[in-house]
């Protein structure tokens, strides 16, 4: 057997790998990613200068940095230290938890458009606008209500505000591609530096603060804003928003696995000539999917606005990015979504905590970070490349951009 020979059996071995496997290669990834940042961290110290007192020794060499704690300090010390007396969910652990539930509705604005064999890349600028349009509809609500009324019925109109116009500017790209054959592509990042550019000058000029040097609206009042429970008002983070995210999970995952918009949506991933020669609408469903696609980026603007900042400024995190490396960590299915925003929610949080607990330089912790997501997405990204590059023979029970197999036996 030559050499491209095993390389092919071996993708399609990933390919067809099920539910099971997938976690274990997934696990090894993450083993094999902190054998290596070990290996880097240990490297780094060595040449690094340092006083005896504060060298680690191992086999009687002395290093400056040590991987054990920073390993330690990346991952439990992103959760708070949960194994130590006295932890608070305050501090650390509700940081992890706000990334993990902003990373949940942009990672699956990209899984849906991946689903349809679609690139959503604008999901950071369907965000930005949801985020806005957020805002300024319920600054302008916000004087009809107040108190406990006004809490139950700002913070789901402007959840609902922020996907519908996050789904109208995620629509835009789907109705180019849909119907003018434009590569999904290129419209979308230009759309991001459109939202981005646009929002600036409004809230810079049009709606900016009067009170405030920075570019921001006016702030939310409380009761427009995502209670705090169990955590304290200061976290930027709500339980109830995170409870959202999980049920958002389950729902998608219905759709798509149990209606016939997630059929559409399957199949045309898979196979679009096949799906329309079946019945399938695929400018309908191109546009469709776009359309949910930006209204979940677009709930994620919302969120930032209603439970993390309180108003919208300028300068949004990119979050519509990394959901896009989320996705793909998740294999694009919603469930798979939920543990990946997670690992990056904590790896996000425990960046923090090494920076400041460890001499270990920023740029190093950089790398690590990104090693363990490198390591444990290259599977799932090889798992993509098959679906698309087998023969048909090799790849039959594949579908093209799911997290799953047709013939049922993934679970």
């Amino acid at each position: 057997m030559s050499a491209g020979d095993r390389a092919r059996d071996v993708l399609s071995r990933l390919v067809d790998a099920s539910a099971t496997e997938r976690i274990f290669i997934s696990l090894a990834s993450l083993v094999l990613a902190i054998a290596v940042g070990t290996v880097l961290i240990l490297i780094a110290g060595r040449m690094t200068t340092c006083t005896a007192q504060s060298a680690v020794y191992y086999l009687n060499v002395g290093f400056c940095y040590d991987p054990v704690l920073v390993f330690d300090r990346l991952f439990l010390g992103a959760l708070g230290d949960p194994f130590r007396g006295g932890w608070s969910p305050d501090g650390q652990f509700s940081i992890a938890m706000r990334e993990t539930t902003l990373l949940i509705f942009t990672g699956l604005s990209v899984a849906i458009a991946f689903r349809a064999g679609i690139f959503n890349i604008g999901t950071q600028g369907q965000m930005i606008v949801g985020g806005l349009a957020t805002a300024l509809v319920t600054l302008w609500v916000s004087p009809f209500f107040s108190g406990t009324l006004g809490l139950l019925v700002l913070v789901p109109f402007g959840l609902f505000v922020g996907a519908l116009f996050g789904g109208l500017y995620g629509v835009i790209p789907g109705l180019l591609k849909a119907y003018a054959e434009a590569n999904e592509v290129i419209t979308t990042i230009m759309l991001n530096f459109i939202a981005g550019g646009v929002t600036l000058y409004l809230v810079s000029d049009v709606f900016k603060d009067p009170n405030s040097p920075a570019n921001q609206t006016i702030p939310l009042p409380d009761y427009a804003q995502f209670p705090a429970v169990l955590f304290g008002s200061r976290q930027d983070f709500s339980l109830y928003a995170l409870l959202f995210g999980v049920a958002m999970l389950f729902v998608l995952y219905y759709v798509l696995e149990h209606t016939s918009f997630g059929y559409d949506v399957r199949t045309s991933g898979l196979q679009p000539e096949a799906a329309e020669y079946g019945g399938v609408n695929a400018a309908k469903t191109i546009v469709s999917s776009f359309g949910l696609s930006g209204a979940l980026g677009g709930i994620a603007g919302a969120l930032y606005v209603t439970m993390v900042i309180g108003k919208f400024q300028s300068g949004v995190p990119a979050y519509g990015f990394d959901g896009i490396t989320v996705s793909i960590l998740a294999g694009n299915n919603p469930l798979g979504v939920g543990f990946a925003a997670l690992l990056f929610g904590v790896l996000k949080s425990g960046t923090t905590v090494v920076q400041f607990a460890t001499d270990v330089p920023p740029q190093l912790v950089g790398v690590l970070r990104g090693l363990i997501i490198l390591f444990v997405a290259m599977p799932e990204f090889f798992r993509l490349i098959g679906r698309r590059f087998l023969p048909e023979e090799d790849n039959s029970r594949a579908v093209a951009t799911d997290g799953g197999l047709t013939g049922g036996d993934d679970e």
